[in-house]
């Protein structure tokens, strides 16, 4: 199947999903439940559909910060993943990845480019511009889409969804175990064996994890 032969709506679902994972994957904020819960109703994944509903009683700022926070027991970042560790060179790519799509991360709490929900929105846009690409008839641009999400799934987010969904199993927290299941299967596994390394240092700055009450602008 080329890449145009990919129905449209197959495409948007795929992109949803994408989508409500990075959502899961972000603290909470205003009208945080009212977008997980609308995407699920359209999901066909049924650890979405069971994050998304165990979400709705769970979910809390204070979990959020207890799980994924400085000294929590999931490191959100893939620089906590790598076996090496080149901060500044991570962030430099995946600003450029972003930069070339016009992708600005839209994230209650503002977190860096290497944090799992901003990687995993991203690839939801790439999914989005894939299907808008199909729609039109443009090949180049749905295979740029398609490629660029690949490779940057393999690249990047896998380094990070192995470890943290084994993280996320034994969190206690359910909605984040279903959430990291649907994570794993579609990052699959990373390409070499990954260090978790301590995040504190990463994790200092408080305003990384800062939750604020306004919902980001669309």
């Amino acid at each position: 199947m080329t890449t145009l032969e990919l129905p449209v709506r197959e495409l948007l679902g795929e992109a949803a999903d994408w989508h409500l994972i990075g959502l899961l994957l972000e603290c909470p904020s205003a009208q945080w439940q009212r977008r997980v819960a609308d995407l699920a109703k359209a999901s066909a994944d049924p650890d979405l559909r069971e994050a998304a509903k165990l979400a709705v009683d769970q979910a809390s700022e204070g979990l959020y910060h207890s799980t994924f926070g400085p000294g929590g027991p999931a490191p959100p970042r893939e620089a906590t993943h790598r076996d090496t560790l080149q901060l500044g060179y991570l962030i430099a790519e995946l600003e450029a990845y972003y930069a070339s799509f016009g992708y600005q991360p839209e994230t209650a709490s503002f977190e860096p480019p290497d944090h799992v929900a901003v990687e995993t929105g991203f690839v939801a846009y790439l999914k989005f511009k894939q299907a808008y690409a199909v729609a039109c008839g443009d090949t180049g641009a749905a295979e740029v889409a398609e490629e660029a999400g690949r490779e940057f799934v393999r690249e990047h987010l896998a380094s990070t969804a192995e470890p943290l969904t084994a993280m996320l199993a034994s969190s206690g927290v359910p909605y984040l175990e279903a959430t990291g299941r649907a994570l794993a299967r579609r990052a699959g596994p990373a390409k070499k064996r990954f260090l978790v390394l301590g995040a504190d240092s990463l994790n200092r700055d408080d305003d990384i994890f800062g939750c604020e009450s306004e919902e980001p602008q669309s």
